[in-house]
């Protein structure tokens, strides 16, 4: 019997290991995005490490999906279980304070693909430490899968898959889109709220001086009747109610609003760059180049930065990179392309082409 939760165990552990690990190694450009969250100020306060995320995120989900590798194969025991024990007892916690505190609302712990609450994540950590504290306890019962040299062997190539795999999604785009502006993607449709939806519900939490002591009276937004002093408010969010797939996307100039605009437009190729000072320099030559061929094609061709006018300027005058620029919300840009620049375009609203500057070569009209 015992031998028989152990075995569920491995399986299970090793299986979510192999997936999760998999998942985020398709796209670890935004699990850095989701690291630089928990690393910066007032979740973690880890600021200065926000600078690797990259890296260690690459670091992270190699690691993760080779652990359930060898916990399946039944090699290195004890430095799997070790490494098991002690990074899920680390994102436990990490998980707990997430959700308890409410500071990052989607964990990534299955990317795009799965997304979790913080509270979903912390309660799957939860069964997780529980089999992984099994297997830990259990060590005599996780035997080689196959011989020693055909389990190494399997390790290799996986080994090497996975720093393959991760090169290659890096200096293009992941192989799977999971997110909201995946191809085929009609924009306007996925940025509706449809009619009856549940709405957003907050509760305000009124702190009060009443006869020399803090009390907090909490309510759902009407201001209490209350013989103190008013101190302060806080609003905390407690159903997000329905949240379209696409939401703080548009295109802006000058304060003035161009979405319908450009989502009107026939044939659109946007060139996207979240930060352009953080954009790669060596990409500008040929982005020019597909610049030049899809006006040739006759697309309207703009600009899509989060950046301000005298970044936008100072690319004009560096690159020749002489088209109008419109403004959008950061975090948007990051989703739609993992490339600062990057290339998509936009058919009757619909996206139907996107590109890694690696690539911009490949770009067909």
């Amino acid at each position: 019997m015992k031998n028989a939760i152990v075995q569920f165990a491995r399986i299970f552990v090793g299986v979510l290991f192999i997936f999760s690990g998999f998942i985020k190694l398709n796209d670890p450009v935004g699990f850095s995005y989701k690291l630089e969250e928990y690393f910066g100020e007032g979740v973690l306060n880890l600021e200065f490490l926000i600078p690797h995320a990259l890296f260690l995120a690459l670091f992270i989900v190699i690691y993760e999906m080779l652990l359930g590798v060898t916990l399946l194969l039944g090699i290195a025991k004890k430095v799997t279980n070790w490494s098991l024990l002690l990074m899920i007892v680390f994102f436990t916690f990490l998980t707990f304070y997430s959700a308890y505190f409410n500071k990052v609302t989607d964990c990534g712990c299955f990317g795009d693909a799965i997304p979790l609450t913080p509270w979903q994540s912390f309660y799957k950590d939860v069964i997780l430490l529980i089999l992984i504290l099994i297997l830990f306890f259990n060590q005599k019962y996780i035997k080689p899968l196959f011989s020693e040299k055909v389990n190494w062997g399997l390790f290799g190539v996986l080994f090497i898959f996975s720093f393959w795999f991760g090169n290659y999604v890096l200096n293009h785009l992941p192989y799977f889109d999971f997110r909201a502006y995946k191809i085929g993607t009609n924009i306007p449709d996925n940025m509706k709220i449809p009619e009856g939806a549940p709405e957003a519900e907050y509760r305000y939490d009124w702190k009060f001086n009443i006869d020399g002591k803090e009390e907090i009276i909490s309510n759902q937004g009407s201001y209490p009747e209350v013989a103190g002093e008013f101190i302060e408010v806080n609003t905390i969010l407690v159903d997000e109610g329905f949240v379209p797939k696409i939401k703080d996307f548009g295109f802006y100039k000058d304060g003035e609003d161009y979405t319908d605009e450009m989502l009107n437009e026939p044939k659109l190729m946007v060139i996207s760059a979240y930060n352009l000072s953080k954009s790669e320099n060596e990409a500008w030559p040929n982005i020019k180049e597909v610049i030049d061929k899809a006006q040739q094609a006759d697309y309207k061709v703009i600009g899509l930065s989060a950046s301000g006018n005298e970044a936008i300027q100072e690319l004009k005058k560096e690159h020749g990179i002489q088209i109008p620029f419109y403004f959008t919300d950061e975090t948007a840009i990051k989703t739609i392309v993992r490339s600062n620049p990057g290339i998509f375009v936009i058919e009757d609203a619909v996206i139907t082409q996107k590109w890694h500057w690696n690539d911009a070569n490949k770009t067909q009209f």
